[in-house]
């Protein structure tokens, strides 16, 4: 009698484990919790009868069996994946719907996407954009990205993806007229903000220990991206998530004259709907590994220790 094969979810569960050593890093690229790959990983020793970790202290290593059972099942799984494939390059490109609020959307993601096409072609990413929070979308999603843990509906898991923090920043040529060299020059600039973020000036003046002047004059905007563009026009000075600087500090049309006095801000999180496809996975793994890399880069173009 042939003896019945290993669960399929088991095995995948235990090569992303294997290949992150992290059960955390391995939910995230399949979109599952932590939780989820360490119990079908017992699952899957138990079936076996021999550990494939070694569990240590906030860390995993593979056992000789499991370094074994990784050599012999990942080139499988590769080859399932290859198979599959070639019959979903035949039909029509799958549909990822990704749901994020317009500022996201004009400074972080559409920029960002050619990589994610190329990187997979037979996945249409569709943008949605929505003020409203997750849990009172009006159209269907895949993905959401919102700041924040509130708003989430029930059957959706909100996951932790990029951490974020207020820089002030303003057009070259201002700064050239007006130079800024410490919290106090900032009384004879015009400060801009968006109405869903007018908090942000008065928590960045108590951060560094000084009021804001009495006679500082402001600009209100309905819309982050507007506050980001009035900034780049040389209206005055934004208060920017660095996240939504983009190639602006790249390319030297902000500059940031104050870099070592930066606003913590609520990180982005991401969540994925029950009914969404593997097109989600793929976008969300992808997300992962740009939004690491480039809050990297940005931190250091913006002369930015990370802390």
């Amino acid at each position: 009698m042939l003896h019945r094969p290993p669960p399929l979810n088991a095995v995948r569960a235990f090569v992303a484990a294997a290949r992150h050593l992290s059960f955390t890093r391995a939910g995230q690229e399949l979109g599952v919790t932590h939780g989820a790959v360490s119990r079908q990983v017992r699952q899957l020793e138990d079936y076996l009868g021999v550990e494939l970790f070694e569990r240590r202290t906030r860390q995993i290593v593979l056992t000789a069996a499991g370094a074994q059972f990784l050599a012999d099942t990942a080139p499988a799984l590769a080859s399932i994946s290859a198979a599959a494939e070639v019959f979903v390059g035949r039909g029509a490109p799958r549909v990822v719907r990704i749901n994020v609020r317009p500022s996201f959307a004009v400074r972080w993601l559409i920029p960002r996407l050619p990589d994610f096409v190329a990187r997979h072609p037979q996945v249409k990413p569709e943008v949605v954009t929505s003020t409203l929070a997750p849990e009172r979308a009006l159209e269907s999603f895949d993905v959401a990205i919102r700041r924040g843990r509130r708003g989430w509906p029930p059957s959706i898991e909100a996951r932790a993806f990029m951490q974020d923090e207020g820089l002030v920043v303003a057009a070259p040529e201002l700064l050239r007229a007006r130079p800024i060299g410490r919290p106090a020059d900032l009384a004879g600039h015009v400060l801009l903000y968006s109405r869903s973020r007018r908090a942000d000036w008065e928590a960045w003046f108590t951060q560094v220990g000084r009021p804001r002047a009495r006679q500082q004059q402001t600009l209100q905007f309905d819309h982050l991206h507007f506050v980001m563009q009035a900034a780049l026009d040389g209206l005055g000075l934004a208060l920017a998530p660095v996240s939504l600087l983009g190639h602006d500090l790249a390319r030297g049309r902000l500059a940031a004259p104050l870099p070592d006095l930066r606003l913590a801000l609520d990180r982005y999180y991401y969540g994925i709907a029950p009914d969404a496809g593997p097109a989600a996975q793929s976008f969300v793994a992808w997300l992962q590994d740009v939004a690491q890399a480039e809050q990297r880069q940005l931190l250091k173009r913006a002369g930015i220790a990370a802390s």
